[in-house]
């Protein structure tokens, strides 16, 4: 007796892509008859601004196209949507096509003329191995993403692609402006993935003085050092069997990065002032809004550590790029914050729900809720004006600086006035600082800065005159 193919996923949405309009018509009728919804495109192009605006679970693409071949279609899927399955179908189909598309990453290939049930159990099969998520999914009402406020369909691709990492137990590199909601995403992930009953913890490798973050990462025993007047267990032996978060990692130190590529070779923690090392069982997700490569160029980031932490990689997008994004975020902030001042806030003026649409947002979604809760605490009617949004954009608000990008602002400024007070002289700087030369060096090439041009009142002359 033959087995019967899967059900469709409720919900499933399929893009058929084919110049033959006849074609198109009859497959259409067969998948509606089987429980899917379809959409069809008769050209590649036609196929990607339909993908850049709308979620599909699944792409049946003819090879032969007006404009391009389906592989070509697919390398450009796979661009864009990476967790997008593609079928491909052509009554052109040899061996070698079929090994080259499969190769590539192609879910499956048919050849016309096709059975309508092969295609059928190759379309569940392809939903089944893992696309995206689809209306209806368990999955999608476990509420792991709840945090995660977004109908774009870039954020989409983003979260399709989280929950399939979420499965493994790979070190994952989360990337992104800062305020793009980079913890949220880590949070998200720790809460689908085998270890959400484990604990997750995060820390922020730039805000941490570099003296006291190993001890913070990794525990110190009693005595260790002076204040050490109790043990500390550490971050990573708290997180055992959870999740540690490590954000801005590429501000971490050298001499510390070097720590952390053993704990994560060894899969043991020592800490300081301990005899011997404990063994952890830990799931390693790492951020950063710095661009890594260059770091690793400029000998500022270990090249192996990097590779550890980089097994898979995703990219969060600043707010400019998904600025249908803006009202949903903007109204759930809103009632959020309203609950938080007692008041009761209906929603935005169309005006100002323009503006906040139309604006600038170099903080991401940081500075929204932070321009959304600046007009709430001010609003004295239910509706949001435009003049409020107008004065909350205006004024520059510390909020839309991450703790570590304020640290770095004011250490560098600090340096600079130390420059100008001693005209240059290192050593005298260094003394005032209550640093060491060496230490001292290091802190002004981090921030990029040349005693020589302090010296002989070259900096402060050069502000006088202007």
């Amino acid at each position: 007796m033959k087995a019967h193919s899967p059900a469709p996923t409720a919900g499933a949405h399929l893009l058929l892509v084919d110049d033959d309009t006849d074609l198109l018509k009859l497959l259409s009728l067969r998948l509606h008859a089987s429980g899917y919804r379809v959409s069809t495109a008769e050209t590649a192009e036609a196929a990607l601004g339909r993908i850049a605006v709308e979620r599909f679970s699944l792409v049946v693409s003819d090879v032969r196209l007006p404009d391009r071949d389906g592989l070509a279609l697919f390398e450009e899927i796979r661009r864009t949507c990476p967790v997008l399955p593609v079928i491909l179908l052509t009554a052109h189909g040899s061996i070698p096509d079929a090994v080259e598309a499969t190769s590539r990453g192609v879910f499956g290939y048919l050849t016309k003329p096709f059975d309508s049930q092969a295609l059928l159990e190759k379309i569940a099969q392809a939903l089944q191995v893992g696309g995206p998520m689809h209306v209806g999914d368990a999955a999608e009402d476990s509420g792991w993403r709840d945090e995660i406020i977004s109908h774009s369909n870039r954020m989409a691709t983003v979260m399709d692609e989280a929950r399939l990492v979420a499965a493994s137990d790979a070190s994952i590199l989360i990337r992104g402006d800062s305020g793009t909601g980079k913890e949220l995403l880590a949070r998200a992930i720790h809460r689908i993935s085998s270890r959400a009953n484990a604990p997750f913890v995060a820390i922020n490798c730039g805000a941490i003085p570099e003296q006291l973050l190993e001890s913070e990462l990794f525990g110190h025993v009693k005595g260790a050092f002076t204040g050490a007047a109790t043990a500390n267990t550490g971050l990573f032996l708290t997180a055992h069997r959870g999740t540690v978060f490590l954000d801005e990692i590429g501000d971490m130190p050298l001499a510390l990065q070097v720590k952390l590529l053993r704990v994560l070779q060894e899969r043991a923690v020592r800490p300081v002032g301990a005899s011997r090392a404990e063994p952890i069982d830990v799931r390693i997700i790492s951020a950063t809004h710095r661009d890594l490569e260059l770091a690793l160029a400029e000998g500022q980031f270990r090249e192996d550590l990097f590779y550890r932490l980089n097994v898979v990689s995703l990219t969060l997008p600043t707010l400019d790029q998904r600025r249908e994004d803006i009202p949903l975020l903007a109204n759930h902030f809103l009632e959020v914050i309203g609950r938080k001042y007692h008041k009761r806030l209906r929603g935005f003026a169309p005006e100002a729900m323009e503006a906040l649409a139309t604006a600038a947002w170099p903080g991401n979604i940081r500075q929204l809720q932070n321009v959304v809760e600046q007009a709430c605490a001010l609003a004295t009617t239910s509706l949001i004006p435009l003049a409020l949004v107008e004065r909350a954009l205006r004024v520059p608000s510390i909020e839309a600086l991450s703790y570590a990008e304020a640290k770095q602002r004011f250490e560098r400024n600090y340096l600079i006035q130390l420059l100008k007070l001693t005209d240059g002289n290192v050593s005298d700087a260094a003394r005032l600082a209550d640093r060491n030369r060496t230490e001292f060096y290091r802190l002004l090439q981090r921030h990029a800065l040349t005693p020589s041009l302090f010296r002989d009142g070259g900096v402060v002359a050069r502000e006088r005159q202007q």
